[in-house]
Formats: C-alpha cells, sequence, structure tokens
C-alpha cells in the first residue's frame, strides 16, 4: 500500500535546487564565454585599426629611359606593351612606349580643353580618364584609336582592375568599384592605415590581390587589402629620384605598372627622365 503526501519531500526539494544551481552554471558559464569572445573580437579590431602598417624599402633591377617631357599620370604594362597617359592642359595623351627605349611607337592626343589621368587596359580597351572633365575615353589598345566615352561623377585620378571591376581614385581616400560593362559604381571603399584615413590617393595597380596606390605629393607607395581598405604595408621609395633633380614641386613620384607574366614591377613619375623596374624588400 502506498503512502500519499500532501507536497514535495525533503529529497524532493533538495533535486530540484542542485538542478537549479547547475543551470544557474551553466548560464553563467554561457554569458562569460560570450563576454570573452566578445572581448576577443573587439581587441582584434582594435589591434587592426590601430596596427602600424610595415614598411617595405626596394632594390632597383633596371633602368629605362623616359620622355622627360610627359607629366606621367597613367602607367600600364600589357601583353608585352607599355602604356602611359600624360597629364596638362594643351599636352595630355595616351600612348605606346617601347620599354627599352623610351620610344614613344604610337600616340593619341588629347584637346586642350583635357587633362588626362589614369589609365586601365581591359580586355581589347584601353581606358583613359580625365582630372575635371567628368569623362574617360575608351581606345582600341592595339591602334589607339577612339572608340567611345563614358561619364562618371567628380574628378577622376587613377584606375586599375582586379579582373572583375574597375577600380578609380579621385584623389579622396575613398576608391570606387565599376562594372566594367555598364561603368556603375557598385562599391566603395574607405582606404586606411589605422584610423587615419589615407588622402590623396592616385595613380593605381593590382598586384598580387593588392592594390597598390600612389599617394600625391609623396615617395611611398600604399599596399591596399581590397577587402576592407585597410594598408598593408607602405613601399618606401625615398632616394629613387631625389627632390634635387626633380623639375620642380610637381615631379613627384607617379606611375605604377605590372608584368604579370614575368612578375615584374615598374615606376616613374611626372618629368621623370628614367623608368625603374624594382624589387620590393623587407626592410
Amino acid at each position: 500500500m502506498s503512502r500519499r503526501t500532501d507536497g514535495p519531500t525533503e529529497s524532493d526539494r533538495t533535486r530540484v535546487e542542485f538542478t537549479m544551481r547547475l543551470k544557474r552554471r551553466r548560464k553563467a558559464r554561457i554569458v562569460l564565454a560570450v563576454a570573452l569572445l566578445s572581448c576577443a573580437g573587439a581587441a582584434l579590431a582594435y589591434s587592426q585599426r590601430h596596427a602600424k602598417a610595415k614598411t617595405y624599402g626596394y632594390e632597383i633591377v633596371n633602368t629605362f629611359p623616359h620622355d622627360r617631357a610627359a607629366y606621367c599620370q597613367g602607367l600600364v604594362f600589357d601583353e608585352g606593351v607599355l602604356y602611359e597617359s600624360t597629364g596638362q592642359y594643351g599636352k595630355s595623351s595616351v600612348r605606346t612606349v617601347e620599354l627599352e627605349t623610351g620610344n614613344v611607337l604610337k600616340q593619341q592626343q588629347l584637346k586642350s580643353s583635357l587633362f588626362g589621368e589614369g589609365i586601365v587596359v581591359w580586355e581589347q580597351d584601353l581606358i583613359q580618364l580625365s582630372w575635371r572633365s567628368q569623362a574617360a575615353f575608351i581606345y582600341d589598345k592595339k591602334t589607339l584609336k577612339y572608340r567611345s566615352y563614358f561619364r562618371y561623377a567628380g574628378e577622376g585620378w587613377g584606375l586599375t582592375h582586379d579582373g572583375k571591376h574597375l577600380i578609380q581614385s579621385d584623389g579622396t581616400s575613398t576608391l570606387r568599384f565599376l562594372n566594367p560593362r555598364t561603368h556603375r559604381v557598385t562599391r566603395r571603399l574607405k582606404v586606411r592605415d589605422g584610423r587615419r584615413p589615407i588622402e590623396h590617393l592616385n595613380e593605381l595597380e593590382y598586384v598580387g590581390g593588392e592594390i597598390y596606390a600612389n599617394v600625391w605629393h609623396s615617395d611611398s607607395i600604399a599596399r591596399i587589402d581590397p577587402e576592407n581598405g585597410r594598408v598593408t604595408g607602405w613601399i618606401d621609395l625615398s632616394g629613387l629620384f631625389p627632390p634635387s633633380q626633380r623639375r620642380d614641386r610637381e615631379s613627384v613620384l607617379n606611375g605604377i605598372a605590372y608584368d604579370k607574366q614575368k612578375k615584374r614591377l615598374f615606376v616613374t613619375g611626372k618629368n621623370w627622365p628614367n623608368l625603374f623596374e624594382i624589387r620590393v624588400v623587407e626592410q
């Protein structure tokens, strides 16, 4: 015969209290784990924001002649051909250049009202920006024959591509990613070294999964992560062409080209007498 009770026994209460203590402990451990993960994530984000980008040096591999009258605004090496865009009103052009001699092989002069800027090869086209005219001009890359143009907002400075998008600079710290067919902006990327926005991004080149960018009035090239805009490193080109040998303060470093087949990196500047093949080295 079973014995009837009117409420929980002492052992029942003990089991309930024990179970509740276990639940509270598990909840506390979960809260602590989440807090630790959150702190770790915040610490990682903080360290990335404040991390000082590494500085690289260079070695000169080869030195080639460069037209000293060329106010270099854009430089591209594609399938063995060196292309250059030059600036200044009344002197702007797009040209093909013989690397070894610096001789101009073909040239297309711009109207005197246009100021040439960055260039990029996309498939069979050579695309050239203009500074303040808000127009990009499209040429046949083999003949430099003019084909068409498209419009964009703001200023045009540098131009490159990542295989999927055209990437354009406008002198600010923001890069624009453009659909290469419609030429519409699909994404904007803010470039920072730690928390500091990097202004005056100029000539661009896509090298090994990174965006290389000249910074106007600087002897440094920023290496930019195209996913988050973080500057992963600086290539210090001080001494490559000493300021004492430059014509004026506008004869700055500007012009980056990369030979994908032979893994060669070329740089030059505005009105520089030489174009340099360099190797980036750790300091």
